[in-house]
């Protein structure tokens, strides 16, 4: 399921992985043509696959379909169980384009019933009707249930802001007492202040709260449902190419997270990513302090044949190569080194140490020439950022420690993880090129352990 797409027009979007304490399920919206069914309402609706390891899925019918001529789009929810019935909290873009929250439950998770009144709930007072969706509903410390929608205030002292997490509660999952925000988390100014698809879990006694802003996944952390809710150094835990990610827990103390990668528009490096697209999978990993790393989820991760005898030529005379590593001198200059005669797909793995105080430094992918074109995976040690293409985070850290690299290049789709603590994906259509490099600017590092298997 890693990378999957739905096939011919249909693309996968937001994603709702649940995990029933023996079976993982992934629900997840269905769309065709990148946001286009239904004149431009989405037209989505819930698609279902389900498995037992990670490694074999079934494929079910559409969960919760389309039913009623009012619904324009079933959109992004979540799923509890209790009392041995499996409950959907999703939104329905109605045809005037307002918002509102419907509830369905269901026997088996499979097969789902909508029931009565529908919508359970629209947009309360003071807040904008076409903004109320994502519903997010989670059993609570104080005994009761809660959901939190994605929502905009009205009435906001800041221009073009005001989108929050309204948080509402209940005693039965049918009855909804509605309270205030619990988040106005700012941001850009109009739609792009709005925190889509949240997603709530506690873990090991720390509260995590996960949100999307222009598609990114953001997430702050607590000691309690109430905050207050930090933010840390690095608080985005992938790029836009691992979209509105939501988790669920699976086996002894795993967290696994969800997102979606759609294609670039006109199938151009530079163009914009549009709605709708593959599954991405990540596994969240706990820090001793509460902060998140992300990794590729073992089951998930590609494996291949090795490819060996590869040819290794210094590009710039700061380059040496024995015993299996290649070191780069780079103190004034770019050092450069290539790799010929990799297959398109394939899998890259490294171990990279750098000299302290090294600038940039990193793989050049699918690259071509002497350097000529690349989609350059680079790490930034005075900053700790890393970027891959134009995709990038800031905040990473240890970025001037050794650390390993794997990445993925599966058709346009590149995916990489950083030392096992950090991700970030991008899709590059035009970028063909066989070659790979390795450079450095501003300091040394030596690459070692290198190993390329194709797919």
């Amino acid at each position: 399921m890693q990378y999957f797409t739905p096939g011919g027009d249909l693309f996968l979007g937001d994603c709702m992985p649940f995990f029933d304490g023996q079976t993982f399920h992934l629900y997840y919206l269905l769309d065709e043509g990148h946001h286009q069914g239904l004149g431009g309402l989405g037209g989505h609706q819930w698609a279902h696959a389900t498995t037992h390891d990670l490694r074999r899925w079934e494929h079910h019918p559409l969960a919760l379909p389309i039913t009623d001529d009012w619904e324009g789009s079933i959109c992004t929810g979540s799923v509890v169980r209790h009392a041995g019935t499996f409950h959907a909290f999703y939104a329905t873009r109605a045809r005037d384009r307002t918002q509102h929250l419907g509830h369905a439950v269901s026997a088996d998770g499979i097969t789902f019933r909508k029931t009565a009144p529908n919508p359970l709930l629209s947009a309360p007072p003071g807040y904008v009707p076409t903004e109320l969706r994502d519903p997010c509903v989670f059993p609570g410390e104080d005994g009761r249930w809660h959901m939190l929608v994605t929502s905009r205030l009205a009435e906001f002292p800041l221009a073009g802001r005001g989108g929050c997490l309204l948080h509402l509660t209940s005693d039965d999952l049918w009855r909804w007492e509605v309270g205030g925000p619990l988040l106005v988390p700012g941001g850009e100014p109009g739609y792009h202040c709005i925190p889509e698809c949240p997603d709530y879990f506690v873990w090991n006694g720390w509260h995590y709260l996960l949100f999307g802003q222009r598609l990114r996944t953001h997430y702050r952390m607590a000691r309690d449902l109430n905050g207050p809710w930090l933010r840390p150094p690095c608080d985005a835990l992938d790029g836009g190419f691992c979209a509105v990610m939501k988790t669920a827990p699976f086996g002894q103390g795993r967290r696994i997270g969800v997102g979606w990668a759609g294609p670039r528009r006109d199938g151009r490096d530079d163009g914009a990513m549009l709605w709708g697209g593959s599954a991405v999978f990540r596994e969240l990993v706990q820090r001793p302090d509460g902060t998140l790393d992300t990794r590729f989820p073992p089951e998930l991760a590609p494996e291949g044949r090795p490819v060996h005898g590869l040819t290794l030529e210094a590009l710039t005379p700061g380059c040496a190569a024995e015993d299996g590593r290649v070191r780069l001198e780079a103190l004034a200059t770019q050092e450069v080194a290539a790799l010929d005669g990799l297959p398109l797909d394939c899998r890259i793995r490294c171990r990279v140490i750098p000299a302290p105080g090294s600038a940039r430094f990193g793989l050049g992918l699918r690259g071509a020439g002497r350097y000529e074109s690349a989609c350059d995976l680079a790490l930034f040690g005075h900053t700790g950022a890393v970027a891959l293409g134009q995709e990038r985070l800031e905040g990473v850290g240890g970025l001037d420690q050794p650390l390993t690299l794997d990445v993925v290049l599966t058709g346009d789709i590149i995916d990489v993880c950083v030392d096992g603590r950090r991700c970030l994906a991008n899709r590059l259509p035009e970028r063909r090129g066989d070659r790979l490099f390795l450079f450095c600017e501003g300091g040394r590092v030596v690459f070692e352990q290198l190993s390329v298997e194709a797919l």
